[in-house]
């Protein structure tokens, strides 16, 4: 298999990357290669990963590049096309993708900021080709406080992102809410270090559907979810009255919400050292 890697140490432009990327690309990207397709990276700098892409997608993949600094037009001269703008006007987008019409990979390098991320998510996505995706680099500025950044806050993408899950699980007829366009769009989301992705759907999609196998045995299933906990183990650090919820009380009670609850929080604090 082609090394990505590899194409972007040898690539003629300067250029840089989180080391973590490459396995990454490496993976997500093998579908694409060979096949003839769009691709549009914003944030091209001196322009060496246009080469990188070039190279690991092969001579059919159409590379696209956006910058705001005007001298990455040189870089057409190497048969890359070049747009120059502003990721966060939503007017830019317009008129790109007025020009250039369905694309299938776009992967945001651009500012990073919030506004510029989810700018660039929202003008693009519905220009994305089924069984595409969108790639956002930089994902660690959603929970950076400086260099401008002024985050976490309820405004970062990966917040925007939390937003978006919601949206697909509204497929399933449980949450009885209506299916919207990304709804409809959105396959899934993938989250790596630094790195999110939204995967496009290969076909519209619709409300799932509850199936069961072997329909005349459903009476014979008991389901234990809901039951008061007879035998526990316990420990001397346990806390009585929370072991007395467990034994005594209905597991859809308010009381039962409280021990959940309280064990969900000593597993955050885990997270949070």
């Amino acid at each position: 298999m082609k090394n990505i890697k590899k194409f972007f140490k040898s690539s003629p432009k300067y250029s840089i990357k989180w080391s973590n990327y490459f396995d990454i690309y490496q993976n997500l990207f093998k579908r694409f290669l060979n096949k003839k397709i769009i691709l549009v990276e914003v944030g091209i700098g001196n322009g060496g990963s246009l080469f990188m892409w070039r190279k690991f997608f092969g001579k059919k993949a159409q590379i696209i590049g956006i910058e705001l600094n005007p001298d990455a037009k040189k870089l057409e001269k190497y048969g890359f096309k070049i747009f120059i703008g502003d990721q966060s006007d939503p007017n830019f987008w317009k008129n790109f993708y007025k020009k250039i019409g369905k694309i299938d990979i776009l992967i945001d390098d651009g500012g990073h900021t919030n506004l510029q991320q989810i700018t660039t998510l929202m003008q693009s996505i519905k220009y994305l080709n089924y069984g595409g995706m969108i790639v956002i680099e930089d994902t660690h500025t959603s929970f950076m406080k400086d260099k401008g950044f002024k985050n976490p806050s309820k405004f970062s993408l990966i917040n925007f992102t939390i937003l978006l899950i919601e949206t697909i699980h509204r497929r399933n007829p449980m949450l009885k809410k209506e299916i919207n366009f990304f709804s409809k769009k959105i396959q899934s989301l993938e989250y790596y270090d630094s790195i999110t992705v939204i995967n496009i759907s290969k076909t519209k999609l619709t409300k799932s559907k509850n199936l069961e196998n072997n329909k005349k045995l459903r009476n014979l299933f008991d389901d234990f979810r809901y039951r008061k906990e007879k035998n526990i183990s316990t420990h001397k650090d346990d806390n009585i009255f929370l072991n007395l919820i467990k034994q005594k009380v209905s597991k859809r009670s308010y009381l039962y919400r409280i021990y959940e609850n309280s064990v969900i929080k000593k597993y955050i604090k885990l997270l949070k050292e």
